[in-house]
């Protein structure tokens, strides 16, 4: 897609600007908006009339209620590793990112508890919530770089979405900055939230209503025991009826996950081969966790699945490093 460049923010405004997040966080050179042309979704590229960083609440009240005043679009932006190009700044747009609001707000252990700014890193919380045995459990393939906003703009999810459920089942309390600049708190932060249930029409919203400045989210505790098996299968119809039977059995995987042959290989042509055979049509992942007691007996059962579905090899897991 053609690159359109923008005309630029006007002298008085961009000082309007820095006057609220400082010099260096209001960016308009052209070099520097190069980084912020596009998200993941790389075919398709806009380069925006600036970038505006704010550092806080308060910052970015400051910033959207100037840029409505002068009615400029806003895009907003967290970590940029989305896949459906939802960072792009169209037309005239100035992008509003958080890559500055990383912080750990308050980490509540008794009540499982994390309130965050939008961009703390997916894994960071979780590595955060670790010592106290709790983990933050959407898991996007890209959660050591993606941001929590993010996560509530797309409502994401991860492998272990099956059984533990996307972004929206976890958060419980937001506070908003409107595009004209109010803020609002819809649900959680310690009160149980009554009437129209804003939080859940805000996440997934890919930021039409607003920016997020603070995330109040679920903390699950940790697994006592995980196992994870890998089946191997010559027809990728054969992985698909694994799947079916494991939930037919009435068993409930943390994930699963199938793996095409085309997928294997540029897999095993890269840096980060993993060992799977390169002449496989599919390979199955399969990860149970829970309790001690009882996990051997569902793994038994998945495995004799994926064999009576035509597996050629079960492997299973016997170390987190290999997991």
């Amino acid at each position: 897609m053609e690159n359109i460049l923008p005309e630029p923010l006007t002298k008085e405004l961009r000082d309007r600007l820095r006057g609220v997040v400082g010099d260096a966080w209001v960016i308009v050179d052209a070099d520097r908006l190069l980084a912020y042309e596009s998200d993941g979704l790389t075919a398709y590229r806009r380069t925006p009339r600036a970038v505006v960083l704010p550092r806080n609440t308060d910052e970015v009240s400051h910033v959207l209620g100037i840029l409505s005043q002068e009615a400029v679009p806003v895009v907003p932006r967290g970590a940029g590793t989305g896949l459906s190009g939802g960072a792009l700044a169209d037309g005239d747009a100035v992008v509003v990112g958080t890559a500055r609001m990383t912080d750990l707000l308050e980490l509540d252990p008794g009540n499982r508890l994390a309130r965050v700014q939008p961009g703390m890193i997916n894994a960071h919380l979780t590595t955060a919530a670790e010592p106290f045995g709790l983990y933050y459990a959407p898991d996007p393939s890209s959660q050591s770089a993606c941001s929590l906003g993010g996560n509530v703009a797309e409502n994401s999810g991860g492998p272990h979405c099956l059984k533990y459920g996307v972004t929206s089942r976890y958060v419980t309390g937001l506070k908003v900055v409107t595009y004209d600049g109010k803020v609002v708190d819809f649900g959680g932060f310690g009160r149980e939230p009554g009437g129209y249930d804003l939080v859940g029409v805000f996440v997934g919203s890919e930021g039409c209503f607003g920016i997020a400045t603070e995330i109040e989210v679920r903390l699950l505790p940790k697994s006592e025991a995980v196992s994870t098996l890998l089946a191997i299968f010559d027809r990728l119809g054969d992985a698909g009826s694994a799947v079916t039977e494991i939930m037919a059995e009435g068993l409930m995987p943390a994930a699963l996950e199938i793996i095409d042959g085309p997928t294997i290989r540029a897999v095993e042509a890269s840096v980060f081969a993993a060992g799977f055979p390169t002449d496989a049509a599919a390979a199955l992942v399969v990860e149970f966790d829970g309790i001690e007691a009882g996990l051997a007996a569902d793994v038994e059962r998945a495995v004799a699945c994926c064999r009576e579905a035509g597996a050629r090899e079960v492997r299973t897991a016997d170390s987190t490093e290999e997991r």
